[in-house]
């Protein structure tokens, strides 16, 4: 797993492009951005996924999180979690966030086995119409 940087947004949207249906895919520019933004960070797994966050204060947020979908199901997501956990808890966070899709069940079930709990919903969030359900996790802060 490498850092991920702006130079490496056109390879990170086209994983992206793959990983997620039309409506819902980050081009270049978008990743671009969110990587600049304060406190953000991402990681990736060449070829494979990647993960964008950022940390305020001593909250994270996962932005996105993309596996490809040959390289489902062979514990990628999960790892990029954990690793995006870790890094927001060495950055000062104590929680983090994330939304999902109400629809997703693959996706909610790998957050709900890193212990991430439903604390809201967005109505119609998504552009096919679906719930956006706000999870949540306490992070462990190095010592």
């Amino acid at each position: 797993m490498i850092a991920a940087t702006t130079a490496e947004a056109p390879a990170l949207a086209a994983l992206h492009a793959e990983a997620f249906p039309p409506a819902e895919r980050w081009g270049a520019d978008a990743i671009r951005l969110m990587l600049e933004m304060p406190g953000a960070f991402g990681l990736v797994l060449p070829g494979t996924g990647f993960v964008l966050a950022r940390v305020a204060a001593d909250e994270a947020e996962i932005l996105t999180l993309a596996v490809v979908p040959a390289a489902r199901r062979a514990g990628h997501g999960g790892a990029l979690l954990v690793a995006a956990m870790a890094q927001a808890a060495a950055r000062g966070a104590a929680t983090m966030f994330l939304e999902v899709s109400a629809g997703n069940d693959a996706a909610r079930a790998l957050y709900a086995a890193a212990g991430f709990a439903e604390a809201g919903r967005r109505r119609r969030y998504y552009a096919d119409g679906s719930d956006a359900l706000v999870l949540r996790r306490g992070l462990i802060r190095p010592s």
